[in-house]
């Protein structure tokens, strides 16, 4: 651990130190062995806005503020890279008006959020076929790409219209075309060649996978990168997931004990 990481971590424990169960909590947590990428299924914010008598789109706007303390805690940690599906090729069969809305609160997070992200050295990465949201999404989205390309910290990868078998058939075309143009054979096709054509090209797989809400399903999300990821489910709905809950997250993972699919040594 290098001294800068060390008095980083001092700096993150001083910001929380009133609080006694996030200091606790914090204190906790190995730094030699934190995820290198976190992914998160941000599910529940329906139940969360149903529960207080409140249409599914005061859910969404309610996640946004754990969306923030996701994205500060991470950035905090030094966390390599982070996840976060934010609408799947699915969320199209949903009201038109939550749809609309959800769109909304993505361009005015995008506005409200980008300088933050950027002052924090942080990168922003959509992933999944961005060609087809509206053209006014798609501007702010590339404002925010442009804006943080230049960044060298934590990469924030939001996945909007994203489907995990869409991403594997487009890089299974990829590759495909790789072949042809260079006269391989396709026996030749290693793991390393279908990665290169994912959305998450360059990144390392998933060590973390976190579902909020409870529900057993990894939703058709990250396929091929979740291959050997610990899954971390909590019953808290998204809108109330906040800083203690990614340390619990974290401090879990650390208890796991990650073969690979080989055997512990004795």
């Amino acid at each position: 651990m290098t001294e800068a990481y060390v008095q980083m971590i001092k700096a993150f424990a001083e910001v929380i130190r009133k609080n006694s169960n996030e200091a606790e909590l914090l204190s906790a947590i190995d730094f030699e062995r934190l995820p290198r990428h976190i992914a998160i299924i941000m599910d529940g914010n329906g139940r969360w806005a149903r529960r207080r008598g409140k249409p599914r789109i005061f859910g969404h706007r309610a996640g946004a503020e754990s969306v923030r303390a996701i994205v500060d805690t991470c950035a905090r940690l030094k966390i390599t890279a982070i996840t976060l599906y934010a609408f799947s090729t699915e969320n199209w069969k949903r009201p038109k008006a939550e749809v609309s809305g959800l769109m909304s609160m993505l361009k005015k997070y995008l506005r409200s959020e980008l300088n933050e992200v950027h002052k924090n050295n942080i990168r922003f990465q959509p992933i999944g076929n961005i060609a087809g949201l509206a053209e006014d999404v798609r501007k702010e989205i590339d404002a925010a790409v442009h804006k943080t390309s230049s960044n060298t910290g934590m990469i924030l990868n939001v996945a909007l219209n994203y489907g995990g078998r869409s991403e594997l058939v487009q890089a299974f075309k990829g590759t495909a075309a790789d072949l042809a143009a260079s006269g391989r054979g396709f026996d030749s096709v290693t793991g390393a060649d279908i990665e290169a054509h994912l959305y998450t090209a360059g990144l390392p797989d998933v060590d973390l996978l976190i579902r909020t809400s409870g529900e057993m399903r990894i939703s058709n999300f990250l396929l091929w990168q979740i291959a050997y990821a610990e899954i971390y489910v909590t019953e808290t709905l998204f809108p109330d997931f906040r800083r203690p809950h990614i340390f619990e997250a974290i401090i879990e993972y650390q208890k796991r004990d990650r073969r690979f699919g080989d055997v512990r040594s004795s």
